[in-house]
């Protein structure tokens, strides 16, 4: 089979050369480059594609198999091509992308739709699904953030910790005997499992729970007769989730017989 020819500056490739069919520019135009015919082994005379050319091992453009139209490939004679820009102000793709090496994107990133993972994911550093590993195994869970007031020092808090998936709700009493739950309370818990703690302020009284209503408030009365004056503080257990297994066989977190909130296994 003859070497492929390429026409410096810029040509097609292809069946074409066999013919004698390029549309080369005249000389009046480029001079007489046309007479100067490098060589070039690196594709098929049946190959298809539109190449800029400035020198012989020196050309980029897009290749395309001669045998099948299936796919088109932008290269260069000497490897991969250093820089390649695309400037528009929206590039539409109707199909998948797969990529062989780094993603920078400078600027936001919307998705629809949902994510396969393999390998590591990094934030800010971190590997994620390490992080989430490790957070699962702890012995305990905290919360370490810059110190708000101190500089150069932070603050580490560690999650309370108990055998049931509760939540709370805290505040003041002052010239009321009624708290009003939130109303997200009444699809969230249990209102069988709600408990309250009460603890006076300014000076002793006799406080009780008269009774909690539906779910939705607690009547706080103060058996000598004066006002309601506290602090309070109302648990409860979610039941929107299933019920936390507290003591499991196993040897790691991957025995966990119930529901992982994580993912992670």
């Amino acid at each position: 089979m003859p070497a492929f020819e390429f026409k410096d500056f810029g040509t097609f490739a292809g069946p074409q050369h066999q013919t004698g069919s390029y549309n080369y520019d005249e000389a009046s135009k480029e001079g007489f480059w046309y007479q100067d015919i490098p060589t070039d082994t690196a594709f098929k005379n049946s190959d298809l594609g539109a190449y800029l050319y400035h020198k012989q091992g020196d050309y980029v453009g897009f290749h395309c198999d001669g045998t099948s139209t299936q796919q088109m490939t932008l290269e260069a004679a000497y490897g991969n091509i250093p820089v390649f820009n695309v400037l528009a102000e929206r590039t539409n793709v109707n199909g998948d992308i797969f990529v062989t090496g780094d993603i920078e994107v400078a600027g936001d990133v919307k998705h629809f739709g949902s994510t396969t993972q393999t390998g590591s994911f990094t934030l800010n550093g971190k590997n994620v699904e390490a992080e989430i590993q490790l957070a699962k195994t702890l012995p305990a869970k905290p919360f370490d953030i810059p110190h708000p007031s101190k500089e150069g020092w932070r603050l580490r808090h560690i999650s309370l910790e108990g055998p049931e998936i509760g939540v709370y709700y805290r505040g003041k009493m002052k010239d009321t005997n009624i708290i009003n739950l939130p109303e997200y309370w009444e699809d969230l818990i249990d209102v069988d499992t709600i408990s309250v703690n009460l603890t006076p302020m300014g000076t002793f009284q006799e406080l009780f729970v008269k009774k909690i209503e539906w779910g939705k408030r607690v009547i706080v009365m103060n058996s000598a007769g004066g006002p309601v004056n506290c602090y309070y503080t109302v648990f409860a257990k979610r039941k929107d989730l299933e019920p936390l297994v507290v003591e499991y066989e196993g040897e790691s977190v991957k025995d966990y017989p119930g529901q992982d909130f994580l993912g992670v296994k």
